[in-house]
């Protein structure tokens, strides 16, 4: 169960508290004293492991345009320098190292799917960009040992869960990991000293590592620094946001649609509306008041807005259209819609027969020409509307509808198109 929220008196935490993305604060009194009085410096800190965020990485993206709206200055931090130490947070094992070049291609790629969530510029409240490999690589090591390391306590360090479960489960734990909440905490004393930056945010599951830096800012500089958290989102039923059948829903078109991404908000269950609709868009209070009151079949168009809304906010509103058309068309009209996913074929590859397994597959409805087969044994597999109950099954240049196209489905609500070329 979340903790109480406080009566705020500044816009942004009461914004913040109103839209849903509030779960604790180091000091809710000063903080909220502190955003009353003047415009406020925050960052979040995330990690170049993979070239997108996903939808659990949105909430926290969420929290930086709050902060924009309200006239604040947002830090989106980018660990160029801690991704090549690794976060032992929620890991079983090491996580594979990266290469200097893989970290930097994975930054530009994450920074170029964003774009349309925040403001980066010169202006007051525009967002910067920071990179922590400018003064995590250029520390050095006695020095940073006798001034930083003399304030941090292993005692302390030992009951971090990240270390705490590892040491339980007798699961190794490398120096270079147990350094990763040193340098984390390190980052928010730099931020200040550059950007006057006091204020932290993150999920809760980064408490521990939150308050090591106010508390490590406290220690080295005598400096009043902030924590601040957001709940850790799960669907009404209890799953953990942004998982699928499929793996992570990613916030890279590339890697996910602007009509993949759509149907994943549209397919919302129906008590996470109303919640997702203030977390993850900037409909007015009001409305979401009045859509979250529909029942019955008036709540899917609830869902499609929610689904619309969230989708303009990451790939922009034109793209957003274009997938509510394409469902549209599809579901409605049910026509074969060129906004669909595509694969395309070359037509030599039909003359033999293409197993629908793998082609469902290469289209991306499965994650495995494996789960495609566990689809079809199911009766969950189509292939231009007709269920397919054959492991084996193949299709050929015969079953080409208009256009040299194939409609594969899974569901009512999960499609993809092959071209022949």
């Amino acid at each position: 169960m979340s903790p109480a929220v406080p009566t705020f008196r500044s816009e942004f935490l009461r914004l913040f508290a109103d839209r849903g993305h509030y779960y604790g604060c180091s000091d809710p009194e000063g903080l909220d004293d502190l955003f009353a009085k003047e415009r406020v410096t925050a960052y979040i800190g995330f990690d170049c492991t993979a070239p997108s965020f996903h939808i659990g990485n949105l909430v926290q993206l969420m929290t930086l345009r709050r902060l924009q709206q309200c006239g604040h200055r947002p830090i989106l931090l980018m660990g160029g320098g801690t991704t090549k130490i690794g976060d032992p947070s929620g890991k079983d094992e090491v996580r594979q190292l990266l290469t200097p070049e893989k970290i930097e291609a994975n930054k530009n790629s994450i920074l170029h799917d964003i774009r349309h969530l925040l403001k980066f510029g010169e202006g007051r409240s525009d967002a910067m960009m920071v990179d922590n490999a400018e003064w995590l690589d250029r520390l050095e090591y006695v020095p940073f040992l006798r001034d930083v390391g003399r304030h941090l306590s292993v005692n302390r360090m030992l009951t971090m869960d990240s270390v705490k479960l590892r040491l339980e489960r007798e699961q190794p734990l490398s120096f270079l990991e147990f350094n990763y909440m040193v340098l984390q905490a390190y980052d928010f004393v730099e931020l200040f000293k550059r950007y006057d930056c006091r204020v932290q945010s993150g999920g809760s599951d980064q408490w521990g590592n939150i308050v090591g830096g106010v508390d490590l800012g406290r220690r080295m500089n005598t400096l009043d620094l902030f924590g601040l958290t957001t709940p850790l989102i799960t669907t009404s039923s209890g799953a953990k946001m942004g998982k699928t059948v499929d793996g992570a829903v990613w916030l890279n078109a590339n890697m996910c649609t602007p009509y993949e991404y759509w149907q994943y908000w549209r397919n919302a269950e129906d008590g996470d509306v109303g919640r997702f609709l203030r977390i993850f868009t900037d409909l007015p209070q009001s409305e979401i008041a009045r859509l979250e009151k529909l029942k019955g079949s008036e709540l899917n168009e609830a869902k499609k807005t929610l689904a619309t809304e969230a989708t303009a906010l990451l790939h922009g509103r034109t793209a957003a259209s274009e997938a509510a058309e394409t469902a549209r068309k599809t579901f409605e009209e049910g026509v074969l819609s060129e906004g669909l996913p595509t694969v395309e074929i070359a037509r030599s590859k039909l003359a033999a027969g293409i197993s629908v397994a793998s082609l469902a597959h290469a289209a991306g409805l499965t994650s495995s020409s494996s789960e495609a087969r566990r689809q079809i044994e199911g009766g969950g597999l189509r292939v231009n509307g007709k269920v397919i109950d054959d492991v084996k099954a193949t299709v050929r240049e015969a079953d080409l509808q208009e256009g040299a196209v194939l409609k594969l489905s899974i569901g009512r609500k999960k499609h993809a198109l092959v071209k022949v070329v």
